[in-house]
C-alpha cells in the first residue's frame, strides 16, 4: 500500500522531471525512508541536490506523511 501510494506521487513529479529530459525510480523503502534513483539528465543536473530537496522531497512528505526523508542512490 504505502509503495502504491508512492509510485502515484512519483508519477506526478515523473511528468515535470521528463519535460526537462529527467526521470526518477523508486529503488526501496526502508524504515519510512524512501530510497530513489534520478535518471536522465537530472542524474547528472548540477541543481539535483535542489530538486530532490524543494521539490521531490517536499512533495512525497506532503502526500504520504508518515515518510521522514528522501534520499538518492
Amino acid at each position: 500500500m504505502l509503495r502504491e501510494k508512492l509510485e502515484e506521487v512519483l508519477e506526478k513529479i515523473r511528468q515535470g522531471l521528463k519535460s526537462e529530459g529527467g526521470d526518477i525510480e523508486l529503488v526501496d523503502i526502508r524504515d519510512n525512508v524512501v530510497y530513489v534513483r534520478l535518471k536522465g539528465t537530472c542524474s547528472t543536473c548540477p541543481m539535483s541536490y535542489l530538486t530532490m530537496k524543494n521539490w521531490v522531497e517536499s512533495n512525497i512528505k506532503k502526500e504520504v506523511p508518515e515518510i521522514s526523508s528522501v534520499q538518492t542512490v
